[in-house]
């Protein structure tokens, strides 16, 4: 069953935020004006007294209101999703998968323009039917009392989730677990998978399985790729490690500090966008603390980050052996600040590569980043894909 949804959180959480946030104990910090040591504490506490004095959770609620939500249960998880129908002559179903520590709201600036192209000044041939899911665990994909859900097997809640939609085939898009949800989707599902967009390009077994770029790879102009990945293995995985092998220690202190949690997931907007160390040339306060809220009212921190201890702990097995190992025709736009940047050759080897763009700018969270860039690569990938024969739409 499938069941009208609509964000409407408790009057005594938001009471309860504000005293939390009155009583934060904030750290001594020195010698750390570039965030060297991590999250700057002077500005994670000037971001607080916005939350607290100036953020509106109530006007907030109402532009995610606006979205057309819904919830359902598929084999004991429950899943929250965003549904727009398109406007155009043949919307395409587009699942959009997002990733940790983001939230089905960092798609928000892309669904106008991806399901009614012509009222954002596009083709309405291009329109998507756009569907947002919560991972499980995530916001209002909760409670998640279910162990062992993970990136794979999210993969195939989402196929029952769009057979409950009507939809036979379906393209799909994401960043971050988004993109490996999305590759799996390719890979297990192929004959179900008009196509997969994703801008986090890895090998599905990357959890246990975790290895550097091959030299003999690179082709002229891509040796920076391998410094980068050399760096993000150095010095951005202490997180990583954590949440996938202890996730449940730094909940029990990010479930009751808002000021704690804030600064854990505003460290990671700055790190990993294309910010050149200024975060809000990205984010405004309002958008990093949305989904810091989104975390802290659901109280979902801790099954977000279990999804890393589930997915190290329930290693990826494939469903074939053949190669590409993502058999669906697969577009990648490469972004200068994303994590992890794959080399042609790699790409064209594991998937079925059809599409590669180097856009100018954007990072890790790329719908909220870049979203006009975003739009206009999905559009083109997908427009080659669009009117294939045995497509079924709603």
């Amino acid at each position: 069953m499938i069941e009208p949804f609509r964000i409407d959180i408790q009057q005594a959480v938001l009471d309860d935020l504000q005293e939390r946030l009155a009583r934060t104990r904030w750290t001594a910090d020195f010698a750390n004006d570039q965030w060297t040591y991590g999250a700057q504490a002077a500005y994670i506490r000037e971001l607080a007294e916005h939350w607290r004095d100036r953020y509106d959770w109530r006007a907030r609620e109402a532009m995610m209101n606006a979205f057309p939500q819904f919830r359902t249960t598929i084999d004991d998880v429950s899943v929250h999703f965003v549904h727009v129908r398109g406007k155009g002559p043949n919307p395409m179903p587009l699942i959009l998968n997002h990733g940790w520590p983001w939230t089905f709201w960092d798609f928000h600036k892309v669904i106008g323009p991806l399901s009614d192209p012509a009222a954002h000044g596009g083709n309405p041939a291009d329109a998507f039917d756009v569907i947002v899911p919560s991972l499980p665990g995530y916001a209002f994909s909760t409670p998640l009392t279910k162990t062992g859900v993970n990136f794979w097997t999210t993969a195939d809640l989402w196929t029952e989730l769009m057979t409950r939609l009507g939809y036979d085939r379906f393209a799909t898009q994401g960043g971050d677990w988004g993109a490996f949800i999305s590759a799996q989707l390719g890979h297990k599902h192929a004959d179900r998978v008009i196509g997969v967009h994703l801008h986090t390009p890895a090998a599905l077994d990357f959890m246990t399985a975790m290895r550097p770029p091959d030299p003999a790879d690179f082709e002229p102009g891509e040796a920076e790729l391998l410094a980068k990945s050399a760096h993000m293995m150095a010095e951005e995985v202490g997180y990583f490690m954590l949440q996938r092998s202890k996730p449940q220690t730094p909940a029990v202190g990010l479930n009751d500090s808002p000021a704690g949690l804030l600064a854990w997931i505003v460290e990671k907007r700055r790190s990993w966008a294309d910010t050149h160390g200024d975060v809000e040339s990205r984010f405004t306060k309002d958008e990093l603390i949305d989904t810091v809220m989104l975390y802290w009212v659901t109280e979902s921190y801790h099954t977000s980050a279990r999804y890393y201890y589930e997915a190290a702990h329930n290693p990826w097995q494939p469903s074939h052996d053949r190669m590409p190992v993502v058999e669906a025709p697969v577009g990648i736009p490469i972004l200068p600040a994303e994590l992890t940047v794959p080399t042609r050759r790699w790409a064209e080897r594991y998937y079925n590569l059809k599409h590669w763009t180097k856009l100018p700018e954007g990072g890790h969270f790329a719908p909220m980043e870049v979203p006009g860039l975003l739009v206009d690569d999905i559009r083109a990938f997908f427009r080659e894909l669009r009117y294939s024969a045995d497509q079924t739409a709603m």
